[in-house]
């Protein structure tokens, strides 16, 4: 039976993984079994985050849109209601940009909404 040499299979492998590790404190990115399991725990932890941004922003938006319409006595729930009621198709994020930015526009989508 002839002789099969899988060196250079396992180490690409292994080398893989260390290249994936680099920037691990202490033995999580030498040592290959470590480095595997922080590895893949991290990539783990990765796919989990890139969800969680998505709802930590919309709730960035959300403050700031329910402070900025809180100047005009009205909350957070009382104005998306107007919204909806008026047609006005504007996502939250934009909402909060123009309250940031654009004062005077936001102030014009707040009179439109109260005009019902």
């Amino acid at each position: 039976m002839t002789r099969v040499k899988r060196g250079n299979v396992a180490r690409k492998r292994r080398k893989k993984i260390l290249k994936l590790s680099k920037g691990f404190q202490g033995s999580h990115s030498v040592l290959f079994r470590t480095a595997k399991q922080q590895v893949l725990k991290a990539l783990k932890y990765s796919y989990i985050d890139r969800k969680k941004r998505k709802r930590s922003y919309r709730r960035l938006w959300i403050v700031r849109i329910n402070a900025a319409v809180r100047g005009y006595g009205i909350t957070y729930s009382e104005f998306i209601q107007l919204l909806k009621k008026r047609d006005i198709a504007l996502n939250r994020k934009m909402l909060s940009q123009l309250a940031i930015l654009d004062k005077n526009m936001f102030q014009n989508i707040i009179k439109l909404c109260e005009l019902i």
